[in-house]
Formats: C-alpha cells, sequence, structure tokens
C-alpha cells in the first residue's frame, strides 16, 4: 500500500515532545541480533492530527510508554516489535548458509516512525480498516458514516489520519515467544462509531514461524479490518529489490481497480494477465509493463487477490522464495483476500536500518485482509467473506501465519 500522500507534516520542533515514562538511569541494553538498541525505542509518545493546519503533532496529555520487545525461539530466528503502532521492526532468520540476516524493512530508532519524519506503514498492525474505503464513507443502518479521505482526498486508507499504525498499543502480555497488545478505540477514533477494544498477539514458534491473531470486540455495529504491513525482503540485503524473487499467489481471480486504486467491484480472473502467480515467478517479470492496472499503482502491483483458500488457514495463500538467500515464506491466512503491494512509492527519501535507503521495489508486502472497500461492496457476488462488519454479537476474529524456511 502506498503512503499517504500530500499532507503537509508537522515541524521538526514537536519532535522535542518526549518523555521517560519509566523515570531514573539504566543499564545500557544489550543490542538485538539485528542490531537495534531497545533504548532506542524508550520513551513516551502520542500522536494527534490538527486538521486546522493539516500536520501531525504530539499529544502531550494523551502520551503512552513506548518499547522494543523482542522475540527469540529455539532455532536463533529473532523478531523485535514495538508497541507504537503494532509495528515489526526486524525479522531475523537463518538463510541457506545458516547466517541469520534481517527480512522486514524499517527504522533503527521509534522517532522516524512518528509521521511529521515519515509517514510510513513499515510493519505496523494497521486499524481499525486496512486499505481502502471508497470515498471515505460507507452506509449503516441506514445512515451515512463519513470518515477522513486520507488517501489523495478520494478514500480513507488504513484508519484515517491517526490509523492505529500511529498509535501506541497497550502491553497485554509479554513473554520470551510472544507479545499480545491491546487497542482500546474509542467511540469516534478516526471519526469511526463504536467503542471497540482488540487485540494482537504475536507468537514465534520454534519452527520458525509468527503467527498473528487479531481478535476484536464493540458495543455497536461497525466495521475492522486488521491486517500485518511487514515489507518482507528475502534476499537478505535490504539493500536489494525484490525483482528476483520468485512469488506464487494461490488465486484465480483479482480485484482491480480504478484510477485511485479502489476495486471496481469486479472479480477478474488472473488468466492471461500479469497477475497471474499460480505459476511460481519473478515479481519484477511484469513489473515494467505498460499494463494500466500496474501503471495506476505506480509502477508495480498494489492489488487485492481473491484466494482460492477461501479462509482455509491450513492451505498455503503465497509462497515467496529468494534465490540469493534460499529464504522460503509461506502465508497461511483465514481471510478471504491477500493485498500484494510492491513498494511502488518508495523513492529514496527514507533511510532505514544500518542506513539502508529504501527504493523503489525495496521490499513486497503481504496483507491478508477483507478486501478493500468491502463496506461498501460485501453484498456483491463474490464478495460473501469479506464481510467486514462486528457487532455485540458478533466479535472479530482473523489469523494469519508467516512461516519461514530455506531452500537448499
Amino acid at each position: 500500500m502506498n503512503n499517504f500522500s500530500k499532507l503537509i507534516l508537522g515541524s521538526a520542533a514537536t519532535v522535542a515532545f518526549l518523555c521517560a515514562c519509566s523515570g531514573g538511569q539504566q543499564a545500557a541494553p544489550e543490542l538485538t541480533a539485528s542490531g537495534l538498541n531497545p533504548a532506542d525505542f524508550d520513551t513516551c509518545i502520542a500522536v494527534s492530527y490538527d486538521y486546522a493546519t493539516k500536520t501531525f503533532v504530539a499529544d502531550t496529555a494523551n502520551a503512552k510508554q513506548v518499547k522494543l520487545y523482542t522475540l527469540k525461539n529455539a532455532s536463533g530466528m529473532e523478531v523485535c516489535i514495538t508497541n507504537f503502532g503494532g509495528r515489526i521492526v526486524s525479522i531475523m532468520v537463518p538463510n541457506k548458509d545458516g547466517k541469520l540476516v534481517d527480512v522486514a524493512c524499517g527504522f533503527d530508532k521509534v522517532e522516524n516512525y512518528f509521521p511529521w519524519n515519515f509517514t510510513t506503514d513499515y510493519g505496523c498492525s494497521v486499524g481499525r480498516y486496512a486499505n481502502r474505503i471508497d470515498g471515505g464513507q460507507y452506509v449503516l443502518d441506514g445512515d451515512t458514516v463519513k470518515l477522513d479521505k486520507n488517501n489523495n482526498d478520494h478514500a480513507c486508507l488504513h484508519g484515517g489520519f491517526t490509523g492505529w499504525q500511529y498509535q501506541v498499543y497497550d502491553v497485554a502480555k509479554s513473554t520470551d515467544k510472544s507479545l499480545t497488545l491491546k487497542m482500546v478505540s474509542p467511540e469516534g477514533d478516526n471519526k469511526f462509531p463504536g467503542n471497540l477494544e482488540a487485540t494482537v498477539r504475536f507468537e514465534l514458534t520454534d519452527n520458525n514461524e509468527i503467527a498473528i491473531t487479531y481478535d476484536a470486540t464493540s458495543d455497536k455495529p461497525t466495521v475492522i479490518n486488521m491486517t500485518n504491513h511487514t515489507y518482507f525482503n528475502l534476499s537478505g540485503d535490504l539493500n536489494n529489490t525484490v525483482d528476483e524473487s520468485v512469488l506464487y499467489v494461490n488465486a484465480d481471480a483479482f480485484t482491480p481497480g480504478d484510477d485511485f486504486l479502489i476495486p471496481t467491484g469486479e472479480i477478474k480472473s488472473v488468466e492471461g494477465t500479469v497477475f497471474d502467480f499460480r505459476t511460481p515467478k519473478k515479481i519484477g517479470q511484469d513489473m515494467n509493463s505498460a499494463d494500466d492496472q500496474l501503471v495506476k499503482a505506480g509502477g508495480g502491483y498494489d492489488h487485492n487477490w481473491v484466494l482460492n483458500t477461501k479462509g482455509n488457514d491450513k492451505e498455503i495463500a503465497v509462497t515467496m522464495t529468494d534465490p540469493r538467500s534460499g529464504i522460503k515464506l509461506d502465508v497461511y491466512t483465514n481471510e478471504p483476500g491477500i493485498q500484494c503491494y510492491s513498494a511502488n512509492f518508495q523513492d529514496g527519501t527514507c533511510t532505514g536500518k544500518g542506513g539502508v535507503v529504501y527504493q523503489k521495489h525495496c521490499a513486497i508486502c503481504l496483507e491478508t485482509q477483507k478486501f478493500p472497500d468491502s463496506p461498501n461492496k460485501y453484498t456483491m457476488p463474490g464478495w460473501e467473506l469479506s464481510d467486514p462488519f462486528v457487532t455485540p454479537e458478533k466479535p472479530y476474529h482473523s489469523y494469519c501465519k508467516y512461516a519461514f524456511s530455506v531452500e537448499k
């Protein structure tokens, strides 16, 4: 998915608001396997959006503690997560030579995730609603719910200006191999109805799997569509693009978009199109074609595939491999769709971990989800599994698993 567009960001002076909630002096922590210093994520922050000036600002009154949490398994794999936006910061997995390498784009200091520095979705737990809602509105019980149009003034993207990627999740439970984050989203949060409570649970298994479970309840009908927005690069070197990585998508159809990447409602066969990944092929094989859908997306993929798995989380939805590292990633989910975004709008303006400059096609996001704009289209033919509504009687549950292995 592309970043928020054409926003006037807050001044550098707002970055000055950082407070040490925990207080006291602490011993210098050890670096993670990915080279992160947990002290660089230890701060207090809250983000709000000033509609008058169209800037993001630090909200001193509601600041909450932010930290870095490290999960490790018996195989030596490591996953680092910050509760600012519920973001996966790094994923260290073994390559074909047994060396641990980082396969997730991100920053090595938490302030770079703040929207007045960079409006990025690296690694975040998206909410309330991942992807686009056409016109920033939908009808609920006969009334029109009007949301912010933060995506080229045509759609509500990833939950609005202060979607959960820019909010601090509470830490409900933390162990060596799991982290449970909680979000209490009040009525009117980014103009969504209903008081909603959501949890995101990350579990690192000894089989080198990251299992992510999302659950939510609401006191009134509302929409929710959570996902993870990690930018994956399996090459073993984040300086590379993913053009040489090989992708398989278990889908016979996709949902084409209009000029603003909002699905038209059509469920279109991938047969004979650049969207046919049923036979594995390099991600970059057709990326530079003149296909109208790729051009609209900025020169690459930013589309939803209609998975053949139909909610069966035991069946592979997507497989990605990279011949340079030998690393393989299998994706499983109970969701009906997956958005594959090939980082078309990365333009070299973000410098990430280790001084790596993130270029176009530096990664691919594999976002398990309800189809985009499902609040307006879930009753259409082929969209039946994309009902995004949660009610007091019908809680929300979503699951995905990123399973890593090596092909030698």
